[in-house]
C-alpha cells in the first residue's frame, strides 16, 4: 500500500519528465495516457483498500518516523478526491487530444499537463503543511503555463492576474506554515491537533485565519474570487474544465482539512458568512453576462458556496453532505465546460447575441448541456439535488436558519441563469452564420463528444448510486469528525 500511494505522484512526474524528451506528438499522447492509467489503478487500489478495511493508510517515505518523514496519507476522502481527479483528468486529455486546440499540439502541454496531476495527487495525500505547500506550487506554476501556453493578449493579461494573486496565497501560506513550525514546533497534520489546542486562543485564531485566507484565494471565495471569472474564460475549454473541475476543489479540500482536524469548531461564524456572499455574489455575476463560458466560470464561484457551508456548519451530517456535494460538483462542472467547448469549436463562439437554436441542429447535443445543467441547478431526480438537500437537511437540522435561505435562493438563481442559458443558446432563432464544412455538431469529433458523454453518464451515476455513495460520504464524516482516527493512523497511539 506504500508505495501505491505514491505511485500518482511519482508516476506523473516520470511521464513528464519522458514527455520532454520525447517530443513526438503521438509518443506524448501516449505516454501520457498509460501514466494517468497507471496513477488511476493506484488510486482505484487505495481506494478499495480504504473502503473495504476502514483503515487509512500512511506511507512514510525513506523509513522515517512520520512527524519526521515526507507523510502520505489516503482516508476515505483524500482516497475519493484522488479517483475522482485521476479519472478527470484521462477524460479532458482525451477531450483536448478531439479538439486539436494549439495548446495541445504545443510540446509542452504534455509534460504541464503531467506535472498538474502530480501536483494534485500530492495536495490530497500530505500529511503535512509544508508539502500542502509544495503541491499548490506545482499547481500554480502547472497551472500557469497551461492558461498561457497560447500566447494571445488576453492569455497573457489574464494569466498575470492569475499569477500574481496566486504567488500572493502562496507568500501567505507559507507565512503561516513558518508561523505554525515556530508556534507549534511541527508542521505534521498528525502532531498539530495537540499542540495547537495548547495555544493561547488569539494565536490559534491568528493561524487558522491565514490558512484560511490562503485556501480562500485558491478555493475563489468571497471576497477573494475576483481573479477567476477574468481568468478561466481565457484558456483553451479544456484547460478551463480541468480547473473548474478541480483547482478550487483543492482550495476547499484544504479548507476542510483545516476546520476540521486542525481547528475543529474554529471559524464558524465567519465561514457562513463567507458562505452565503460566495453563493449569491457568484450566481448574480453569472446572471448579469450573455455569455456562455462567463456564466460558468461565475457558477464555480457561486457552488463553492455550497461547500464552505457544509465545512461551516460542521456537523457530521453536515461534512458527509459537503464530501457528497464535492464528488457531485467535480462531474457535473467539467461537463458543462466541455460542452461549452463543442459550442465554441462549432459557431466561433458562446455569446448570445452571435449563436442560438443548436437544440435544431442537435438535440443530442442540448440533451449534453441539459442533464449537468438541471443538475447544477439542484432539481429531482439528479444527483445536485441529493448533494444540496443533504445540505439544506444538515442545516435545518443545526439551527441554521439564514444559510438555508440563502443556499436556496441561491439554487433559484442558478436555475434563472441556466435557463438563460438554454434559452440564448440552444433555443431561439437558429445561428445564422454556420462556418464552411460544419454541418452537424458532433458529426466529426468523437473523441470531444465521447468523453462529454462519459462525465455526463458520471453524474447520473452518482444520482442513481446515491444510497451507496451517500454511505461512503458518511462514513469519511465520521474520520473527518473524530481526528483521532488520523493521528492514531499516522503516529500511532
Amino acid at each position: 500500500m506504500n508505495a501505491l500511494l505514491a505511485m500518482p505522484l511519482a508516476v506523473p512526474l516520470l511521464g513528464a519528465a519522458l514527455t520532454m524528451i520525447v517530443r513526438a506528438r503521438t509518443a506524448q499522447r501516449v505516454i501520457s495516457f498509460v501514466a494517468l492509467a497507471v496513477s488511476l489503478g493506484s488510486a482505484i487500489a487505495v481506494l478499495a483498500h480504504v473502503a473495504v478495511t476502514d483503515e487509512i493508510a500512511v506511507s512514510s517515505l525513506g523509513g522515517w518516523p512520520a512527524p519526521v518523514a515526507i507523510t502520505l496519507v489516503g482516508d476515505r476522502l483524500s482516497a475519493m478526491m484522488l479517483v475522482i481527479a485521476v479519472a478527470l483528468l484521462c477524460v479532458v486529455l482525451v477531450f483536448a487530444i478531439g479538439q486539436r486546440a494549439s495548446d495541445e499540439r504545443s510540446p509542452f502541454y504534455h509534460p504541464v499537463y503531467l506535472v498538474l496531476s502530480a501536483g494534485i495527487a500530492q495536495a490530497f495525500l500530505a500529511g503535512d503543511l509544508f508539502n500542502l505547500f509544495v503541491a499548490f506550487e506545482l499547481l500554480l506554476m502547472s497551472s500557469y503555463v497551461l492558461l498561457t501556453l497560447e500566447g494571445t493578449d488576453a492569455q497573457i493579461r489574464s494569466g498575470t492576474t492569475y499569477v500574481v494573486l496566486n504567488v500572493v496565497e502562496s507568500t501567505v501560506l507559507l507565512t503561516a506554515v513558518g508561523l505554525v513550525f515556530a508556534a507549534t514546533g511541527t508542521v505534521s497534520m498528525a502532531d498539530l491537533p495537540a499542540r495547537l489546542a495548547e495555544l493561547p486562543d488569539g494565536v490559534r485564531t491568528g493561524l487558522n485565519l491565514l490558512l484560511l485566507v490562503s485556501f480562500g484565494i485558491k478555493a475563489a471565495v468571497f471576497p477573494l474570487f475576483f481573479w477567476l471569472p477574468d481568468a478561466y474564460p481565457t484558456a483553451p475549454s479544456s484547460v478551463t474544465a480541468v480547473f473548474a473541475g478541480l483547482l478550487t476543489k483543492v482550495g476547499i479540500y484544504a479548507m476542510i482539512r483545516t476546520e476540521t482536524l486542525l481547528f475543529p469548531g474554529g471559524e464558524s461564524t465567519l465561514l457562513l458568512w463567507i458562505a452565503g456572499f460566495t453563493m449569491i455574489i457568484g450566481v448574480l455575476g453569472a446572471m448579469s453576462h450573455v455569455e456562455m463560458k462567463r456564466i460558468l466560470s461565475f457558477h464555480i464561484v457561486s457552488q463553492i458556496g455550497y461547500m464552505v457551508m457544509g465545512i461551516a456548519i460542521g456537523t457530521e451530517a453536515a461534512l458527509a453532505a459537503t464530501v457528497f456535494f464535492l464528488l457531485h460538483q467535480i462531474p457535473v462542472k467539467t461537463a458543462l465546460f466541455l460542452v461549452q467547448g463543442i459550442v465554441e469549436r462549432e459557431t466561433g463562439t458562446t455569446a448570445f447575441d452571435d449563436v442560438g437554436g443548436l437544440a435544431r441542429r442537435s438535440g443530442f447535443l442540448a440533451a449534453l448541456f441539459l442533464i449537468p445543467a438541471l443538475s447544477l441547478a439542484g432539481l429531482p431526480p439528479f444527483s445536485g439535488f441529493l448533494g444540496k438537500y443533504a445540505l439544506v437537511r444538515a442545516g435545518f437540522e443545526d439551527g441554521r436558519w439564514v444559510i438555508v435561505t440563502v443556499a436556496l435562493v441561491g439554487s433559484l438563481l442558478t436555475l434563472v441563469s441556466m435557463t438563460k442559458i438554454w434559452i440564448g443558446v440552444f433555443w431561439g432563432e437558429v445561428y445564422p452564420e454556420v462556418p464552411a464544412g460544419r454541418v452537424g455538431i458532433l458529426r466529426h469529433h468523437r473523441l470531444m463528444s465521447g468523453s462529454t458523454i462519459v462525465l455526463v453518464l458520471a453524474t447520473l451515476a452518482i444520482a442513481a448510486l446515491a444510497g451507496p455513495l451517500f454511505d461512503y460520504c458518511r462514513a469519511a464524516g465520521e474520520q473527518l469528525v473524530d481526528a483521532s482516527t488520523y493521528v492514531r493512523a499516522v503516529v500511532g497511539p
